[in-house]
């Protein structure tokens, strides 16, 4: 997939309903690192936490869009801790399935899961999964 880099109506809106839902200045992230090297989850996001503020930054929506890293964050808080700049990224991570949500973008579609697994799994974790993952 290309890498569609820059400002428009869309991507602006991304970033400004990311700033105003977190109420975090994305801006101010200067590509340290630290916040994904101390995640715990980092080796099974497509996009490390440091790449999607990036993303967000650079106004590549669709790579955010497309990724599992806001749903695959476990709002451990090791980033916003580690983060030099006082960045909660935690809270950017869920202004990001927040504002896919809204957009009714399904990532758990519960048809598509068997009879039998569904049997088998905690009606808690059903529930939880279906908050979190469907719009």
């Amino acid at each position: 997939m290309e890498l569609k880099i820059g400002y428009d109506d869309k991507n602006l809106a991304l970033m400004k309903e990311v700033e105003e839902i977190s109420g975090q200045p994305v801006m101010l992230c200067y590509q340290c690192g630290k916040c994904s090297s101390s995640c715990p989850m980092a080796d099974d996001m497509d996009y490390l936490p440091n790449q999607v503020m990036k993303f967000i930054q650079i106004g590549a929506t669709e790579k955010i869009l497309e990724g599992n890293t806001p749903w695959i964050c476990a709002e451990c808080f090791n980033c916003t801790v580690e983060c030099p700049k006082g960045i909660d990224i935690a809270a950017v991570m869920e202004a990001l399935r927040l504002s896919i949500l809204r957009k009714n973008i399904d990532v758990l579609r519960i048809e598509s899961i068997a009879e039998e697994e569904i049997e088998d799994l905690p009606p808690i974790a059903l529930v939880a999964a279906m908050r979190k993952l469907t719009g």
